[in-house]
């Protein structure tokens, strides 16, 4: 066993007349405080599948005598990328595009969603007068769920081209985060609803971004990153800021399976995005 650079090295052998030299592979085992963990460096072979053709698993790396051998640490499961869906909605419309987009971030191998609904500020009376229906059964946000994922999607309603008090009071919320740069960098996503077509999905992106900014978020936009928003055979909702529902001016109108298509589109590429810069 050879000192290197304060590692124990050695080369793992099939038979005692037969070596498998650097030019094949080499072995380090390394010796941290708690772990232990072997290295291989393979120069001519591509596929580590091929070492099984020359080492048999009962093989041992040899060591000169009143020397110990190190155990394998098991490897490292995967990390998942967490991506937090936080929306509000009084009808039900952006609830359901969460789902939607929920399902896009789940299509991403990696990549898991959970969804959270902000906080409501309106009674109970002044909901039932507006023919609210139940709020869904999703946790409501708070601050930490931002500062805990590693990419968040925002589900924002239009009142009157601009997010609703409740978002703004989540946001506002945030000023812990703010002093101690919690979410720079972080990657931010939005989906809307709105009454009516040009009734300010843009707009309430534009207002949203503000947010982000501050913050230091990295903004990721849908793009035009599926043709169906090319689609000019039906009304709908959704724009390169990001996927969106046209709920009518009574909100009658439910999302569309476009709408809810390119919801799922925008899931997708976004957990793709907020994967690799969580692994970079």
């Amino acid at each position: 066993m050879n000192k290197k650079d304060g590692y124990n090295e050695c080369t793992y052998t099939t038979s005692p007349d037969f070596t498998l030299h650097s030019n094949i592979f080499h072995a380090t085992l390394i010796q941290s405080r708690r772990n232990q963990y072997l290295r291989l460096s393979l120069p001519m072979y591509p596929s580590i599948k091929l070492l099984y053709l020359f080492i048999p698993q009962s093989s041992q790396c040899h060591t000169p005598k009143n020397t110990r051998s190190f155990p394998l640490s098991p490897p490292r499961p995967p990390t998942m990328t967490k991506i937090a869906i936080i929306y509000y909605s009084t009808y039900g419309h952006i609830a359901k595009m969460a789902e939607s987009i929920k399902a896009g971030v789940e299509s991403v191998a990696g990549a898991t969603a959970d969804v959270y609904q902000v906080q409501e500020t309106l009674s109970d009376e002044v909901l039932s007068k507006m023919h609210a229906p139940s709020k869904q059964d999703h946790p409501v946000a708070t601050p930490d769920v931002l500062k805990n994922a590693d990419g968040v999607l925002l589900g924002i309603p239009t009142r009157f081209g601009s997010m609703p008090a409740q978002v703004k009071a989540l946001f506002d919320a945030c000023g812990g985060l703010w002093t101690a740069g919690a979410l720079v960098g972080k990657p931010a996503g939005i989906f809307f609803s709105t009454g009516t077509q040009g009734g300010g999905q843009e707009t309430t992106a534009f207002t949203t971004v503000t947010f982000l900014t501050h913050q230091g978020m990295t903004f990721v936009p849908l793009g035009y990153r599926s043709p169906l928003l090319f689609n000019m055979d039906e009304i709908h909702g959704g724009s390169p800021w990001g996927a969106g529902n046209l709920a009518g001016t009574d909100g009658s109108r439910q999302p569309s399976q476009l709408e809810k298509d390119v919801a799922k589109v925008q899931g997708e590429s976004f957990a793709q995005v907020a994967k690799k810069l969580s692994s970079a």
